[in-house]
């Protein structure tokens, strides 16, 4: 259980923290040059462009040998949340991720990458798109280092399986989160 309490839960947002029952893990340096931590997504980052951010990390912990990043939006008014992307198996030489790597579900020719199908359906990054009127959403784009090079996954599972794998095979994680809100 975490115990701090991170800058993304707050009272304004409907849902829970939804890492508040995995094990406490250290952070590394996550960066972005579309998202500014706690901010409301830029335009681009919603649907329907619906580009993933730029995202860089450094400082990741000795053992690291992938990555994994997800992006969760915990106040979805479903009960369970809303995927909006779920990539693992990125080898630990890539540090970067340019704007929009996320449309393709090799993250634009990152060999055995693989790119879960989120809520959306789709096997790709998916932009806000909170339901009008109902209450800012927070979108957690989490880097997860990861202590094998590869997560024996079906490429057809959902991003909850990639979660319960990570709950086991993470060494640190970092979350860089933004949010939107869609007037009624």
């Amino acid at each position: 259980m975490a115990t701090n309490t991170p800058d993304y839960v707050q009272d304004r947002f409907p849902g829970p923290d939804p890492y508040a029952p995995l094990r406490d893990l250290p952070t590394f340096t996550l960066t972005s040059t579309d998202l500014e931590n706690g901010d409301e997504l830029d335009e681009k980052l919603r649907a329907p462009q619906s580009l993933s951010p730029q995202l860089s990390w450094a400082d990741l912990p000795e053992g690291t040998k992938s990555l994994a990043i997800t992006c969760f939006d915990p106040d979805a008014p479903t009960g369970s949340g809303y995927w909006h992307w779920a990539v693992f198996n990125i080898p630990v030489t890539v540090s970067e991720l340019p704007t929009g790597a996320g449309s393709s579900s090799d993250l634009g020719g990152i060999d055995g990458v693989v790119t879960l199908k989120g809520d959306s359906g789709d096997h790709a990054h998916y932009g806000a798109n909170p339901p009008g009127g109902h209450a800012p959403h927070r979108y957690l784009y989490a880097v997860h280092a990861v202590d094998v090079e590869q997560l024996d996954i079906d490429p057809e599972a959902t991003p909850t399986v990639l979660g319960f794998n990570l709950y086991f095979h993470s060494l640190a994680r970092t979350v860089l989160w933004g949010y939107y809100e869609t007037k009624s």
